[in-house]
């Protein structure tokens, strides 16, 4: 008989991973029975990044005129900090379902203990968590999209990729939501991942201002090793046009990053639920 261990661990041919996917799927099909009716606490998040772009993008924007891009170029505050906004929207949706909605799941409501009661495994799981997740970044990313198109704020033709980027972007920081959720013990660990990790993110890796310009040595190296500086100079570098081996670099930094952290996540999901 199989066990459950070697249900998750077992390699499979192309049909298997398919029939894997096909089975996630119901675990998004629950998360969109669960959230029905409460559909605004999903929604909420779609206006974050729009009152910042308001907020900060256009109202900062009436005193810094321009800012350099790499190539020398400059363009409008609004549309330097749009893309940014959009690439964080995206990380934003990923991350904060990996973890607050996953940690509950996992160590209160016990979901998980009764989804590998029938023919799901870790991996399943894994990857159901995972597209409810993408789904809701590409919510946010959609929405901020529009926004930058309504403002004019997309400058190249590349920016129809900003989308899919953000999407990259939104599995890399979902795997490690997850990943990272499975260390977590109490509620009061959350500070660790959104107050040490995810807001330092947001505010320093080139958001607001090109890092390059304020930062440098040990400082900037660090950020430049970030999951969220290497999205924004990808979605960024699309929107604008500016588009070369960085933002390859940065396509395959955020993918290796993705295939990393899913390591982690089912290997850690598999420890806590498979005793």
């Amino acid at each position: 008989m199989t066990t459950l261990a070697q249900r998750a661990d077992a390699p499979g041919s192309l049909a298997t991973a398919w029939a894997r996917i096909w089975r996630a799927r119901r675990l998004v099909e629950r998360n969109i029975m669960v959230y029905r009716h409460q559909w605004i606490i999903i929604l909420s998040g779609v206006f974050e990044p729009i009152f910042y772009l308001i907020g900060i993008g256009l109202g900062l924007g009436a005193i810094v005129d321009v800012v350099p891009l790499a190539d020398g170029r400059m363009v409008a505050y609004a549309a330097f900090v749009a893309p940014a906004l959009l690439a964080t929207a995206a990380m934003n949706g990923a991350v904060f379902e990996t973890i607050f909605n996953v940690f509950f799941k996992l160590n209160y409501a016990k979901t998980y203990d009764g989804v590998l009661a029938t023919p799901m495994g870790i991996t399943e799981i894994a990857l159901g968590e995972m597209l409810w997740a993408l789904m809701r970044a590409l919510l946010y990313a959609l929405a901020m999209f529009v926004i930058m198109l309504v403002f004019g704020l997309v400058l190249s033709p590349w920016g129809i990729l900003m989308v899919p980027a953000a999407l990259l972007s939104a599995a890399a920081f979902a795997a490690a939501g997850l990943a990272g959720t499975s260390y977590l013990r109490t509620v009061n660990d959350f500070d660790v991942p959104m107050g040490l990790v995810v807001m330092p993110m947001f505010l320093f890796s080139g958001t607001f201002f090109p890092i390059e310009a304020l930062l440098s040595g040990p400082l900037l190296w660090l950020v430049q090793a970030t999951p969220l500086y290497h999205a924004i100079s990808l979605v960024r570098g699309l929107s604008t046009g500016l588009v070369g081996m960085p933002q390859l670099w940065d396509t395959v930094y955020l993918v290796v990053f993705f295939v990393i952290c899913m390591w982690i996540a089912m290997r850690q999901m598999e420890r806590k639920l498979i005793k």
